[in-house]
Formats: structure tokens, C-alpha cells, sequence
């Protein structure tokens, strides 16, 4: 959510950000709104100071005899009723119609974000690892022999439709070996918090982050109004919905693995073959809220932590910092990480390391008491894969497949898989 002040002072500058989102100039239009609504409020304030002061008179007028007064002062006050009820509900009127337009625009990009129409107009920042060269032609994860056998298609359409996968054996237990690895890095070595949070929440907790209302049709409700997370950024961001911590609070780091679920209702036809795209997947996220004044290196730090693992799964990577276009509804700069599959010749997205500045926080009226004393400050919040364990599951197996149809696993996973070090060409680990 934007703050209307700040479109007060600067609307250039606003409607200069939203040209680089690709927008239209809008101050204009809000700050009509916005006048209207205070012009409202004040005549609103005016007419009950009205009702307020023949309230105080009438009593005298009748004590003094005056019935002309009386009559005069009772027919204002019944005036001024109506029209305070009338400015009052034109305020909330004006009051919705400005939110509604705030609430479906974007946060403002930060600075240094390049400006693009989309990922190709995306910066690369490093590349990290080389990719192997093979001595064969490398297949995509669901044609690695050692792979078929515990990645069914068919199942899961059977039981779920399209975009789903049965995952059994060896596959399902390196999914969870890598899911418990994340883990164990990001609380143990990278300071992160472990929850366990609700994968269905409300309305007004999708609300919080920016998936609602605008990105409604990208998640699924239930018939009961709960809605199923795209993603745990949403729980975990939500800990401080309409909440003022301390200062001292801050930073807060988060980190779960969750189920996330996404209607992919705008990617008809996009990486329908493998399990790249899925209606239901697990991730391990990270969430970070801070001080305004550390976001940006809490961005790095988070970055960094993302990468970290890929570094120890020995997968080659390139990071990215997205173009104004490609960019998220709600960040203000985002960092994407790109795997190298070799079984389709091309880095493909795994993570993405967003800050979201007070974007989020005024959704939510997340707040801190600075210790110095002042009155209580939005925070900043962030979020970022810790990985996306499908897509780190299909780098692992595509990097490390054998001639043989064998796929060996890196070093980092020996202990979290009982010191197994390959799947065979028969799908076993062993």
C-alpha cells in the first residue's frame, strides 16, 4: 500500500515511479479523490462544531423563554445531523474509492532496479559453477532412468489432474532429504527461526502481503473462505499483522517448509512436461522483518543464504536482479536465482530474494516504537526462497545423471540420506 502523503508532497516523482512500472500517470486522479475525502472530513468536523454549539444554546433559549430560538436551534441541530451523516458517509465513500485505487498499484521500484518490459531486460549480477560437460546427450528429470520410477505423471493426474506428481522411493526421499537440509542450514548456520505455520488463513492475511485482491484467481479458497498459501511468506510475513514491537524486536528471521498451492491461472500452456510447474509444491521460505535502515543489506544477507545452498549442492547458478517489468507486485528490488538444468541447456529460475520496503507493513499496520522515542514506524519486510525443493529436486537430478542412467548425489546430502550416495538406473538409492 502507498502512502497518500508522500503522493501529496511528491506526486511527480510518484507517477514517475509508476512510468517505470509501465503505468500511466495517477496522481492527478488520487489526489482529486484525496481532496475530496478531506474536503468531507473537514465539512463533516465543521457542521458537528455547528451541532455541538446549538446544543449548548438550546437549553438556554428554552430557560430563557425564547421559543423562537428553541424552534430555531433544534431545526438547526436536526440540519446539521443530516448533513454530518451525509459529509460522514461521503468521506467513507471517497475513503474506499482511494483505497481501492492504492491497493491495486505496485510498489514503487527502487533506484538502482533496471528498467525493462521483461526477463530480458533482467541484469545478470554473477554466475557461480561451471556446468558439467557431458559425454552424452543429458536428458530433462523425468527421462533419467533412475528418475521414472519415482516420478508418476499418470498417478497424479488420475487422482488430481494435470500439474500434480506422485513422487515414491528414492525421488521422494531425496525431495525430503533436500527439504530437511534447507533446514537445517538456514536455523543452524544462517540464524533463521524455524516455524511451523498455517498453510490455510484469511482474506485479510493474503490482504497483508498483496496477494489480495487483486491476485485472487492465482490461489484457491476453500468453501469456507480459508484460502491455501501460494507460499509461506504469507504466514510468516503475517506474524506481525497489526502488531508494534519494540525496536529491540527487530530483525525477526523466519524460515518453513510448507505445501504451497497456485492456480498457475496465467501459464496455460508453460513447462507443462516435468514437475517445473505445479499446482501444489513445497518450498522452504525465508521471511526477514526489520528496521527500515537494514533492509537493503538484510536483502543481501538473505540472498546469500540462498545461494549458499546451491554453492554446497555444487549446482552452477546465475543471479539476476529483475527489470522494472518483471518485477513482483509487491517488491521495490528482487534478486532471482537461476539454476543451470542441463536437460533443457538453460538457467531457470529457483529462487527469488525479494525487500518489499513499508509496501507490506502499511497493508498489514506492522509498526515498531523507535527506542529513541517518536512515534511507532512501519517496518520493512522481505522474503526469499530458501529453496524452491521441486526445482532444487530437479537440479540435483538433471547436474548429477550418469551415461549409465544413474544419477549421483552431491556430497552436501550424504548425511541427510543415510550416507546413500546415487540413485542406481533402477531407481534405488544406494
Amino acid at each position: 500500500m502507498h502512502d497518500i502523503r508522500a503522493i501529496r508532497d511528491n506526486p511527480a516523482a510518484f507517477d514517475a515511479a509508476m512510468a517505470r512500472r509501465g503505468l500511466s500517470p495517477m496522481s492527478s486522479e488520487i489526489l482529486a479523490i484525496d481532496e475530496a475525502r478531506r474536503a468531507a472530513i473537514t465539512a463533516a468536523e465543521t457542521a458537528q462544531a455547528d451541532r455541538n454549539a446549538a446544543s449548548r444554546d438550546v437549553g438556554k433559549a428554552k430557560a430563557g423563554g425564547d421559543e423562537a430560538e428553541f424552534n430555531r436551534l433544534r431545526a438547526l441541530m436536526s440540519e446539521k445531523k443530516d448533513e454530518i451523516a451525509r459529509l460522514e458517509e461521503e468521506a467513507k465513500a471517497r475513503d474506499a474509492e482511494l483505497t481501492a485505487i492504492l491497493e491495486g498499484l505496485p510498489n514503487l521500484p527502487a533506484a538502482d532496479v533496471p528498467d525493462g518490459a521483461d526477463e530480458e531486460d533482467n541484469e545478470e549480477l554473477h554466475r557461480r559453477g561451471t556446468p558439467r560437460r557431458f559425454d552424452f546427450a543429458p536428458l530433462e528429470h523425468f527421462d533419467i532412468p533412475a528418475v521414472k520410477p519415482g516420478m508418476d505423471f499418470e498417478t497424479a493426474a488420475k487422482l488430481s489432474g494435470s500439474r500434480f506428481v506422485l513422487l515414491s522411493g528414492a525421488v521422494a526421499r531425496l525431495h525430503r532429504a533436500l527439504a530437511q537440509f534447507m533446514l537445517d542450514i538456514h536455523t543452524l548456520e544462517n540464524g533463521l527461526t524455524e516455524v511451523n505455520a498455517p498453510v490455510l488463513v484469511r482474506d485479510d492475511t493474503l490482504y497483508g502481503t498483496g496477494q489480495l485482491p487483486k491476485f485472487g484467481d492465482d490461489s484457491y479458497q476453500t468453501t469456507n473462505g480459508w484460502w491455501l498459501i501460494p507460499t509461506s511468506e504469507v504466514s510468516l510475513t503475517n506474524i506481525v499483522n497489526n502488531v508494534v514491537v519494540e525496536e529491540s524486536y527487530l530483525p525477526r528471521r523466519y524460515t518453513a517448509h510448507s505445501l504451497c498451492f497456485r492456480s498457475e491461472a496465467g501459464s496455460a500452456g508453460r513447462d507443462t512436461a516435468g514437475m517445473l510447474r505445479q499446482h501444489q509444491f513445497e518450498k522452504v521460505e525465508m521471511v526477514s522483518v526489520t528496521h527500515p535502515d537494514a533492509s537493503d543489506d538484510e536483502q543481501l544477507r538473505m540472498l546469500a543464504c540462498a545461494e549458499g545452498i546451491l554453492d554446497r549442492l555444487n549446482i552452477p547458478y546465475r543471479t539476476v536482479k529483475l527489470c522494472t517489468g518483471d518485477m513482483g507486485f509487491g517488491a521495490t528490488r528482487t534478486f532471482d536465482i537461476e539454476a543451470w538444468l542441463p536437460g533443457q541447456n538453460t538457467y531457470r529460475e529457483i529462487s527469488s530474494v525479494s525487500t518489499c520496503g513499508d509496501f507490506q507493513a502499511r497493508r498489514m499496520n506492522a509498526r515498531f516504537k523507535p527506542s529513541e522515542g517518536g512515534k511507532p514506524e512501519f517496518v520493512h519486510t522481505l522474503n526469499g526462497s530458501g529453496l524452491a525443493v521441486g526445482r532444487c529436486l530437479i537440479a540435483v537430478l538433471e547436474n548429477g545423471q550418469e551415461a549409465d542412467g544413474s544419477v549421483t548425489l552431491p556430497e552436501a546430502l550424504h548425511p541427510w540420506l543415510g550416507g546413500k550416495t546415487r540413485i542406481d538406473a533402477d531407481g534405488v538409492l544406494a
